[in-house]
């Protein structure tokens, strides 16, 4: 009885491993201590069928919360009421669900009592003192629901809880009133966790964890204490390599297997250096872990080389918030030199350049979120983002040039915005039609953790409430309900936009999205060294050739500049013409009345992207010869001919 198992319920994604069990089960292996884990989501799927499945996770809105709500009858009994509440005002009211999708997941309610007795039944629980639990988003009503079950049969085993629904003061909350989770790891549980097993497995008093185990929320005569913040993880190249073979295992015996296309996840960094300069107004992130640390090149080429050649799936979401800048110096050049079969996903910040963008896809990068939510320079300033429409829009030109994915959204109602502000918006995007439209659109929310959570007041928030499936998912007063939500609902003091213009900018996006634009703006070298731009936008064909001032301004304008910038490269390049900034700037007036070129009043862009996919046989300039200062010729990610930069 000194196994571990932990835990991954339902909803928990199918083709992507839980990277939090993986990492603990590492860490316990190393302290001698046996530890599983199982993936109970594909026994659910094999309940409800693997479409339900995939429908309730990626289609159904996920702050209905339906997924958790499926589990309720299963911890609390029978709710006729209640459950008849959640169904007109969440499923019918707030989100017009059909009669037809209503049925659907009252099916998938239906197989749940099922569902938790087999789990009870098929899984060796004796062998197991004790049993952790991760969750994360609509993973907790399904978990709580079989730790009560469990508790009630195998009253001498110990259930932890720990994940993203579990931090700070909901995971202190959620512990008061379920009185059957013994311990919660709050956040980074990388030696927390593994302390609490070793101390439980030895029989130590609950006395000693206020004094030895930072991170720990226990139970002592009834009431719940907390041992305060776990300490980041400073050294992230101490962590184990995450240990995904139960996945495997799992995955491989379940009949709905064949359906599920596996993503492999890595982690190369934590925290987030923006926001620990600039923290995004509505970002709820990272709580009290913002702060970034980076695994060295060496140590994220190894772990990603591993992984690949130990699981044969060469398409890898890197589950960092954000990209570690120092990785264009040595991990993605090296990354690309070794030429592996592999395709990346990363978070990145918009403000890259042209020659980040051919790294990024030279080293096999091929999608990326790079964080933008809006195309107004005032509301990403209330953002606080640190970028700006035309950066933006640069690295969408960039990016289909590339043929580099793009996940973007646009976020609307936030305070100190202006009609003119989407009436801006609305004109560019005309313009911009031919980039890839956003992967999202909708409102802010209030998360907690977010600067707008933490103080409400000052950015015009009033009535701040819990958004209301939480009512319906935990039978407890508006205080606790504050207490577990992360998910908040609120007013404004006053209103700031109306709400045509958000009936305007939620209509255009979701045209873009279903008809989007399928020609666009080409540059074209000519033989003579001249350019022709080649526009097919709106079933058209019309071009423009360039020569002189006109194309060098022209290309100087891939990036963006102001036209005194222009002025300036054109007098550089040309020292006999004494082109002034007058002359330029009613050049580029021209080039954007044209609709060659976008401009915000103050820069200009050109729109052309170049017709030959440039990736396919670029060799990135190699910015240093070895990781770190030192030659380790044996990694298959350096080439041997490396020199000293």
């Amino acid at each position: 009885m000194n196994k571990v198992l932990l835990v991954s319920m339902p909803f928990g994604a199918l083709e992507r491993q839980s990277i939090g069990l993986s990492l603990l089960k590492g860490a316990l292996m190393r302290e001698g201590i046996a530890c599983d884990v199982r993936y109970l989501t594909f026994a659910f799927a094999e309940f409800i069928g693997f479409e339900e499945y995939q429908w309730l996770s990626f289609e159904m809105p996920y702050t209905a919360f339906a997924g958790d709500w499926a589990f309720t009858e299963a911890l609390y009994g029978k709710r006729p009421e209640v459950d008849q509440g959640y169904i007109q005002e969440v499923l019918v009211e707030k989100w017009q669900l059909s009669h037809e999708s209503i049925s659907r997941v009252l099916r998938v309610r239906s197989f749940v009592h099922h569902f938790i007795q087999y789990c009870l039944d098929a899984v060796p629980w004796d062998d197991y003192a004790i049993v952790g639990f991760t969750s994360t988003f609509e993973q907790n009503i399904a978990s709580l629901a079989l730790a009560r079950q469990l508790k009630a049969r195998y009253p001498q085993m110990t259930i932890v809880f720990g994940g993203a629904n579990w931090e700070g003061e909901m995971g202190c909350e959620l512990h008061r009133q379920f009185t059957f989770v013994d311990y919660v790891c709050s956040g980074e549980a990388d030696e927390s966790f593994p302390a609490l097993v070793k101390q439980i497995l030895a029989g130590e008093p609950v006395e000693d964890f206020g004094e030895t185990i930072p991170g720990i929320i226990y139970r002592q005569r009834g009431e719940t204490h907390y041992t305060g913040q776990a300490p980041m993880i400073a050294d992230m190249d101490s962590l184990p390599i995450p240990d995904y073979s139960d996945y495997f295992a799992d995955i491989g015996q379940s009949t709905v297997g064949a359906s599920v296309m596996p993503v492999l996840l890595l982690e190369t960094s934590r925290g987030c250096w923006w926001g620990a300069k600039s923290h995004c107004t509505f970002c709820g992130l990272n709580g009290g872990t913002m702060s970034f640390r980076s695994k060295s090149a060496r140590r994220a080429l190894d772990e990603l080389e591993h992984l690949v050649d130990r699981w044969r799936v060469e398409y890898v979401e890197v589950v960092d918030n954000i990209l570690d800048m120092h990785y264009f110096h040595d991990m993605l050049p090296a990354l690309a030199q070794a030429q592996r079969p592999v395709q990346l996903f990363y978070e990145v910040k918009a403000n890259l350049n042209r020659r980040h963008l051919e790294t990024l896809r030279a080293a096999g990068v091929t999608r990326i979120q790079p964080g933008i939510e809006s195309m107004s320079d005032h509301v990403l300033k209330l953002m606080r983002k640190g970028t700006s429409a035309m950066i933006n829009i640069q690295l969408l030109k960039w990016c289909q040039e590339y043929g580099i994915g793009v996940d973007w959204n646009v976020l609307y109602n936030f305070p100190g915005e202006t009609e003119d502000d989407y009436a801006q918006m609305l004109r560019l995007f005309d313009q911009v039609r031919f980039l890839k439209p956003p992967s999202g659109f909708g409102p802010i929310r209030l998360d907690r953790f977010s600067p707008y959570f933490d103080d409400p007041g000052g950015h015009g928030f009033v009535n701040i409430r819990p958004i209301p499936p939480y009512r319906y998912l935990y039978p407890f007063d508006a205080e606790t309900l504050a207490r577990v939500a992360y998910y908040f609902d609120y007013d404004y003091e006053q209103s700031i936009t109306g709400d045509g213009i958000f009936d305007r900018l939620v209509a255009y996006i979701s045209e873009w999205r279903s008809a989007p634009e399928q020609g666009a703006v080409y540059v074209l070298d000519q033989p003579d060294g001249t350019l022709m731009l080649l526009d097919t936008r709106g079933n058209q064909r019309r071009n423009l050739h360039l020569d002189g001032l006109a194309q060098a301004a022209y290309v100087f304008c891939d990036s963006y500049h102001t036209a005194s910038a222009v002025a300036k490269h054109l007098r550089e390049l040309y020292p006999d013409s004494d082109v002034s900034d007058e002359q330029t700037t009613r050049l580029l007036d021209d080039l954007v009345q044209g609709r060659w070129m976008i401009s915000d009043g103050s820069y200009y862009l050109s729109l052309a992207i170049k017709t030959a996919p440039v990736y396919e046989d670029f060799k990135p300039p190699l910015a240093v010869a070895y990781l770190d200062g030192v030659p380790r010729p044996a990694s298959s990610y350096l080439a041997p001919e490396l020199k000293p930069a």
